[in-house]
């Protein structure tokens, strides 16, 4: 027998019964129950608590919830069934009728009025295509870890991250980024964002970082105190000759591929940032942004490898698999693996140890190439179909950034971003403009961009969502009249 509760006259009792689902029904008033019973149902429709299609209870199963002769709720139940509140058919029990849904008005309780426009197409960048989680190997990976996994994988965590995926890590990064590391000198921790909150603990002094740039890692360091420092970019990432002229003592660039403009870090700026890190005694914290997904050629291996003492390399499944899993490293120099521990805590209280475990297993058993393989060909598709419908609809707009990544940058004509933003939110497109990710400190000047994602939106849905896109871009300036015009 399982406990009911149901609220009859205002005032909450327990009920027993194993039949039927539960429903809260409020009687208010006093006098004929078959009435007050159709005034609650009706309410509860009539407010969308009871959405169309709801099925009911049983009347038997009712009429014992509710302390009331079983023919008081049949009568009720036929009564609203006539007047178009209830459908009632052999096999299918009685439910809410579809033309019962509530007005919208009635739903909130004043007048109607529209809300913000409705979001048809994702293409915010950073994002990976959900529907192409790899469900069926992650939950086959999971049994494998968890019959595999030692008794103390579930006692206390270890702040360092567990020993399987460290082990595994240190394998695959080496192999496949070019990082030099080893599992001592790695840290797992719940993604970039956390892994960059605990070295702005750790770290003295002021951080330079590029002038284009996602925003919420500025918001991260400067909440933590940090003066953060904008190095001027152009197409060959930050300008790390700048570095030597400020006080900074650390930087965070994006070397496989500059966020969001595009591009990776030149190999002579590659070595200049080692040099300034080693004569000035700077740290390095590289953000492996994109690393994995490059289409045109070889992946840019890290910086990290040309000096291990001098880089943080730091690098997340945020992109490859899915944000929802919170797991993040960190590739550390010696001297500040201590450092980062005190900071983070005595115990791992922010990634699932059967997440760690798991992600051990994709690395350990070729899982996670092989599904960087898949989205690698499919996200190039899409860029491909992007590039493409861009050149024949509006061959006026340059697309940069698209060597690597999830997204692209459509460079606009000046002045004419904000106008294309919301043109873009007119069509249902979710998308951002350049100008937010500029350090407010830069003195670059502002440049007018769309940053695209063409990552997020489905696969059936991407073709509409293009189309959607070039409705919103700016028209080509007009043509230059000959002299016959």
């Amino acid at each position: 027998m399982e406990e009911r509760w149901v609220n009859s006259g205002g005032t909450a009792a327990p009920v027993e019964t194993d039949q039927g689902v539960d429903l809260h029904l409020e009687l208010s008033g006093t006098g004929n129950r078959r009435i007050r019973l159709m005034a609650a149902l009706r309410e509860a429709i009539r407010s969308g608590r009871l959405a169309p299609g709801t099925r009911l209870p049983p009347y038997r199963s009712l009429a014992v919830d509710l302390g009331m002769a079983r023919n008081t709720v049949a009568a009720a139940y036929t009564e609203l069934v006539e007047e178009g509140w209830l459908t009632a058919r052999q096999g299918a029990g009685t439910r809410v009728a579809e033309r019962a849904a509530p007005a919208p008005d009635e739903r909130a309780g004043r007048p109607f009025r529209p809300g913000p426009r409705r979001v048809h197409h994702d293409l915010q960048p950073s994002s990976p295509n959900a529907a192409a989680f790899p469900r069926a190997d992650w939950i086959a990976a999971t049994r494998r870890a968890l019959n595999a996994a030692p008794n103390d994988a579930f006692g206390v965590g270890d702040p360092r991250g567990r020993p399987e995926l460290r082990t595994a890590l240190a394998e695959y990064l080496t192999r496949a980024r070019g990082v030099r590391t080893n599992p001592r000198h790695i840290v797992i921790c719940s993604g970039f964002a956390h892994g960059l909150r605990l070295l702005a603990t750790v770290l003295d002094g002021p951080m330079a970082m590029e002038a284009y740039g996602l925003d919420f890692y500025r918001d991260i360091l400067h909440g933590a105190g940090k003066r953060t420092i904008p190095l001027t970019v152009d197409s060959h990432g930050a300008r790390i000759e700048e570095l030597p002229s400020t006080d900074a003592r650390s930087v965070l660039p994006t070397p496989a591929h500059q966020y969001p403009t595009g591009g990776p870090l030149h190999p002579e700026r590659r070595a200049a940032v080692i040099d300034w890190a080693r004569s000035s005694g700077g740290v390095l914290l590289e953000d492996d942004y994109d690393g994995e997904y490059r289409y045109d050629r070889q992946p840019v291996g890290a910086v990290q490898g040309l000096d291990p003492d001098r880089v943080v390399y730091l690098g997340s499944v945020s992109k490859s698999l899915s944000p929802a899993l919170r797991v993040g490293w960190m590739a550390l120099p010696a001297r500040l693996v201590d450092d980062v521990l005190s900071a983070k805590g005595s115990r791992e209280m922010q990634v699932s140890v059967v997440d760690q475990l798991t992600l051990a297993d994709f690395f350990t058993t070729g899982a996670y190439d092989r599904h960087l393989r898949r989205t690698r060909i499919s996200y190039r598709r899409r860029r491909d179909l992007l590039v493409r419908t861009l050149a024949e609809r509006a061959p006026h707009i340059r697309v940069g950034g698209i060597a690597a990544g999830l997204h692209a940058v459509l460079e606009l004509p000046p002045g004419t971003e904000d106008s294309a933003v919301h043109a873009a939110r007119r069509q249902g497109l979710a998308l951002d403009g350049l100008r937010r990710y500029r350090h407010p400190g830069s003195p670059m000047p502002d440049r007018d961009g769309l940053v695209i994602g063409y990552a997020t939106t489905s696969d059936h849905g991407f073709t509409a969502a293009l189309e959607a896109l070039c409705l919103a871009l700016p028209d080509p300036p007009d043509a230059t009249r000959d002299a016959d015009g």
